[in-house]
């Protein structure tokens, strides 16, 4: 089962982590904090203090179309916020 879908890398978690040293990530739905947490500190190779999870409801959409409205819903996902522990951080950008 992969756990960590992806890296939420955003304006406002970007602040988050320069402030805080929390990092976000999107994970799968069935996972729990502690396989979260094995998950991000077997992959990244750093120390997690806490685990936050959240699931993030789908927003409704809509689009204007040659055919008219359409109207639909966006899915929804579990979102995890990790504190890491002392001085370690992680490096989105250290493989591009």
């Amino acid at each position: 089962m992969n756990i960590i879908l992806k890296p939420v890398i955003t304006e406002k978690m970007t602040n988050i982590k320069d402030k805080y040293n929390r990092y976000a990530f999107i994970v799968d739905r069935k996972a729990d904090k502690i396989q979260i947490k094995k998950a991000v500190e077997e992959f990244y190779d750093v120390e997690v203090e806490w685990v936050n999870t959240l699931i993030q409801r789908g927003k409704d959409a809509s689009r204007y179309t040659k055919t008219g409205l359409i109207k639909g819903k966006k899915s929804s996902f579990k979102k995890a916020i990790v504190q890491l522990k002392g001085e370690h951080q992680i490096d989105f950008f250290s493989n591009i």
